[in-house]
Parts: C-alpha cells; sequence; structure tokens
C-alpha cells in the first residue's frame, strides 16, 4: 500500500492543527454552526440525528494491521465501542465529541490516515475492485491508478468547490467489483490489441433521486492520458454542471440532457488542449506508485490442499465457510477470504474493536498484513494460503466474524437508517435484522443461492438498493414508515437498475414480502444453478407482481 513522504505528513498535520483551532473557536461561541458547517464537512465531520459523525477516509479500500488497531483504539477511546463500513469503503464513527474530533484526527494522522474529502461537492474517496492485486481475471491491479487519482484530487484547487459530490470507481478485472457503472466516472483496466494497458472511460452513473447507468465514451484510454482526460471531464463538469438545482448537480443529469455523444465531443475538445502538458502520466511515475503495490512474496504452499481437504470433511461449518467465503486466488495455493460483517440479526457493515483488532492480528500473521474493506461492507483478507485458512477460521469464530453468507440472501447492504441520519425518511438497520433472522438458517439460504439485498433508508441510496437484486427503499407517507420495493437491479459488468415492483410494504409486513418474492423465484427458476437475478431478467416482473399484489389487474393498479 501506499506510504506517505515527507509532504503528506506535512500537509496532514497541518490540516488536523488548522481543524483543531476552528472547532475550538466553535466551542467558544465565536464561530456559528452555518460558518462552521463547510469548515467540517471538509474534515469529514457531519451532524447527524443524535451526535457528530466522523468519517474516515479508506484510499481504495485497503488497510494495514496497524491501521485498522487505530480504528479499534478510536472506537474504544472516542466512541461506543464500534465502527461502521461503509459503501464508499470508509469509515464511520457515529459517536464521537466534536471537542474530541482534532484529538481523533491526530492519531489517525500518527498511521496516515486522514478525513479529508470525506465529504462536501469534491472528489469522494477512491474507491476500487476489493480483490485488487490477488483476483485470478485481473489484467492489472487498479490500486496504483486509483493512488494515482488520489494524489492529483487531493484539495485540487479547480475541483474542490463542484457543483456536486463526485465519485470515482477502478477495476482492473474482467468481473466488476467496484460497481463503476454506477459513478460519476467509471474506469476499466484493460489491453489493447499491442497488450498496453489503458482504461474504457464511463461517465454519468450514479443512484439516489435519478438512478443512471452510466455511458461509455472512451473504449480505450492510454494509460499516459488518465489525469488529462480525467481532467477534461472535470473541467466540462464544472463549466456546465448545475448549481442552481442540488437534486440536478451530478454529472448523470448533464450527460442526460446533453447527451453522451456531445458530452464525449466537449470532452475530447477539452482534452486535445491537456493531453502533451505536465498531466501525461511519465511511465517512471506509474512505476514508482505501482511499486508500492507490488504483490506479497508468496511461496509455495501445496500442503494446503490436503489438509484443507481434511478439515473440511471433519468440519460441516468450517467447509461451508471455505465454500461462501473463500475465492480462488492467482496463485492456486492461496485463498481471498471475505470476512462477513453480517451476523445473522446484526447490524450490517458494524465491527466492534474487539473484532477490528482480532481482524488485525490475523492478517499481521496469516494474510501478509493487508486488509480491504469492500463496497458490499465486508472485510477481505487478499491473500491467505489455503495451509492457513483453518487457523484464520478459529480465529474469526472467536470473535464471531464467521458467518458463511458473502453473497447470500442475508449479506445484506443496509445504510445506518433512521437510526442515525438526518436525511433518513425510514429505518434501515431493524428491517435488515429481521431479513436477516427470518432466512438465517445456512440451509434456507443455500436453497436460494446467490441474493443481494440492499436497503437505503433515504432517497440518496447511500445502501445502493437501486441496484440491489433486491432493493428496499424506505420512504416517509403520512407520517408513517413504508419501503419502496424493486427488482433486478445489479452493480456489476451488467449493470441494471431495479424496477419499482409496486406499492409499498409497512415495516412490518417487509419481511413477508421477501418471503413471498423468495418463494416464487424458487418456484420459477429453471434448475437450482439459475440465480434470482438471471431468473427475473428472463420471466420478467409480472409473477412476482401477481405473488405481492394478487391479481394481474391489481398488480397494475398497484404500480
Amino acid at each position: 500500500m501506499y506510504r506517505y513522504d515527507e509532504f503528506d505528513h506535512a500537509f496532514v498535520a497541518e490540516r488536523v492543527a488548522q481543524f483543531r483551532d476552528q472547532v475550538e473557536r466553535r466551542l467558544a461561541g465565536e464561530l456559528s454552526e452555518d460558518a462552521f458547517k463547510p469548515l467540517r464537512l471538509m474534515n469529514g465531520v457531519y451532524l447527524q440525528l443524535h451526535a457528530y459523525m466522523l468519517r474516515i477516509a479508506i484510499p481504495y479500500g485497503t488497510l494495514s494491521s496497524r491501521q485498522m488497531r487505530m480504528l479499534a483504539h478510536i472506537a474504544r477511546t472516542y466512541d461506543r465501542g464500534y465502527g461502521h463500513f461503509t459503501t464508499r469503503q470508509n469509515l464511520q464513527f457515529n459517536w464521537p465529541k466534536l471537542s474530541d474530533m482534532p484529538g481523533v484526527l491526530a492519531e489517525l494522522a500518527s498511521v496516515e490516515m486522514h478525513a479529508i474529502q470525506t465529504s462536501g461537492n469534491c472528489i469522494r474517496n477512491v474507491t476500487a475492485d476489493h480483490f485488487a492485486g490477488a483476483a485470478a481475471d485481473e489484467v492489472a491491479d487498479p490500486r496504483p491508478y486509483a493512488e494515482i487519482l488520489r494524489q492529483w484530487s487531493s484539495v485540487h484547487p479547480e475541483f474542490s468547490f463542484l457543483p456536486r459530490k463526485f465519485k470515482i470507481a477502478v477495476t482492473g478485472a474482467e468481473r466488476d467489483r467496484a460497481a463503476i457503472q454506477v459513478h460519476d466516472i467509471g474506469l476499466h483496466l484493460k489491453k489493447n490489441d499491442k497488450g498496453e494497458i489503458g482504461f474504457a472511460v464511463y461517465v454519468g452513473g450514479g443512484q439516489g433521486r435519478t438512478p443512471m447507468v452510466a455511458k461509455l465514451i472512451r473504449d480505450f484510454l492510454p494509460e499516459e492520458d488518465l489525469l488529462s482526460y480525467t481532467t477534461a471531464i472535470m473541467r466540462v463538469y464544472n463549466l456546465h454542471g448545475r448549481r442552481d438545482n442540488k437534486y440536478k448537480a451530478r454529472i448523470k443529469i448533464l450527460v442526460h440532457e446533453t447527451g453522451a455523444e456531445e458530452l464525449a465531443r466537449q470532452v475530447e475538445v477539452e482534452f486535445d488542449k491537456l493531453r502533451d502538458t505536465e498531466l501525461k502520466l511519465p511511465e517512471a511515475d506509474v512505476q514508482a506508485i505501482s511499486a508500492y503495490f507490488a504483490p506479497p512474496a508468496l511461496s509455495e504452499r501445496a500442503e494446503g490442499w490436503e489438509s484443507l481437504a481434511r478439515w473440511k470433511k471433519t468440519d460441516p461449518d468450517f467447509a461451508r465457510w471455505v465454500q461462501q467465503n473463500v475465492q480462488p486466488h492467482k496463485n492456486p495455493d492461496y485463498g481471498m477470504v471475505t470476512i462477513s460483517l453480517k451476523p445473522i440479526g446484526g447490524i450490517p457493515g458494524d465491527a466492534s474493536d474487539a473484532q477490528m483488532d482480532a481482524v488485525a492480528d490475523i492478517a499481521e500473521e496469516y494474510a501478509f498484513d493487508e486488509i480491504r474493506v469492500s463496497h458490499e461492507q465486508n472485510l477481505i483478507l487478499p491473500h491467505v494460503a489455503l495451509a492457513d485458512l483453518e487457523a484464520v477460521y478459529r480465529g474469526l469464530v472467536a470473535v464471531g466474524l464467521e458467518t458463511a453468507n458473502a453473497g447470500l440472501i442475508t449479506d445484506i447492504i443496509a445504510c445506518p437508517g433512521l437510526d442515525y441520519c438526518a436525511l433518513a425518511n425510514a429505518r434501515s438497520i431493524p428491517v435488515a435484522q429481521e431479513i436477516s433472522t427470518r432466512f438465517g438458517s445456512a440451509e434456507r439460504q443455500a436453497e436460494i443461492g446467490e441474493l443481494k439485498i440492499k436497503i437505503s433508508g433515504c432517497i440518496n441510496a447511500c445502501g445502493h438498493h437501486h441496484v440491489g437484486h433486491i432493493g428496499l427503499l424506505g420512504v416517509e407517507k403520512k407520517g408513517a414508515e413504508l419501503y419502496q420495493i424493486t427488482l433486478g437491479g445489479s452493480g456489476d459488468e451488467h449493470t441494471s437498475i431495479g424496477e419499482i415492483i409496486g406499492r409499498g410494504f409497512e415495516p412490518d409486513k417487509v419481511t413477508d414480502a421477501i418471503e413471498t418474492i423468495v418463494d416464487t423465484y424458487i418456484g420459477l427458476r429453471l434448475d437450482p444453478t439459475e440465480i434470482f437475478l438471471d431468473a427475473y431478467r428472463r420471466v420478467g416482473p409480472q409473477p412476482f407482481k401477481e405473488a405481492l399484489y394478487g391479481s394481474s389487474s391489481a398488480a397494475a393498479e398497484a404500480a
């Protein structure tokens, strides 16, 4: 992972000192909340329903054990003993005192972390495939390019006050595990016919009030032009993006209203002015950044195959965990381990201080001191020898992190919702807990197979409900919570926005509705290998509408 140089250390330290002074003036009454708000947001501090919230940046979701231990320490010392991992591969603390914020940021700086640009109308944390550097289907590791974009975008004088927040994601594999087509800019690493590295460039994706799938505006952008072309996109957006209406300010609206072809033309005009400037990436600089992300030296561990087979035979729970939470590594003697933060009946994405410390210890001993955060609110150990899987599993069991449900119906994405968020209309957490409990048996989950449920407590879609196989959106109607269901969404290389299935459901009826949907799917699938999303795309919404609302006419009226 990237290591700070002298400039980085000095810059972050100066920002902490600056914010300390701002907090002191706010607490002394010298700054009003209106004057303080833009200052705190620049440092990742939100004011939620009950307390301040601090959002900590985890660039492209990569952490060391030392950094994870610091997060555990902050949870114990300044919060209530836990943190919440988010869909932007960040971490949120929901209960720190404002007076403690500068101290928290200073402690983060000591392990090369910060909260800069985790809020505000700027370029947010650049995200990437959580299996980067380990996946067998990878063309190239996307993290060096995410780091280049991070360095370029940090406190960028031209792009720090955009029309609206801006999100970039990078993937380097055949499978899109970074949901690049629902980002403002999505970059897909690929090789051309000459074997040269470049990017397919997508622009204008996003969820929220107006969900849209990004448009491909460049099929192949040479590696050296990454910053100049990205700058060209940003300049077109900064010039023409709406500033009079925050609901129409995202680049997706500009793409929609301008047209992808015309926007691409404008970007190319700007790009022609920039392509041979100082923004062109020197190969030496790319190699220097890439050196930070060199894969660990993986020794041959062929003995793992025999021991793994033996352990799986003697322990069914371990076998189930390996099958569901361990993916093949590009090195056959290793695996990529997903640590589920979705215990049955638990709060999606939450981890206690003890659990964070345990993950740090396990990563240090068995996973080359490397941890990832996925946009699906789980943790990843990208390089684990098969011979060490049993020891890793035992360590996870000791702290309640052994849930074998990655990609299954209980691996639910959920935002904090109305329990914490001032913007929310409805709760997300209790709904997720009830669904998880209802479908918690291992046998039931295995019968259902791959099924991604995603829940948002408001239209901002922090829970990515638009791209859930089953999406739930909490809305407020006549002072009560109601949940709208969408079906058929996906955030992978075949991205689709879910379709609204009909009228919403009251909180106590949501789980029954999900069960009806699941039972309908099982009844109509071709065979157990046909996953929910494929079955839905084959048959369409009508069978599900009829199952939920009765007759065809009633379903049509409900919709």
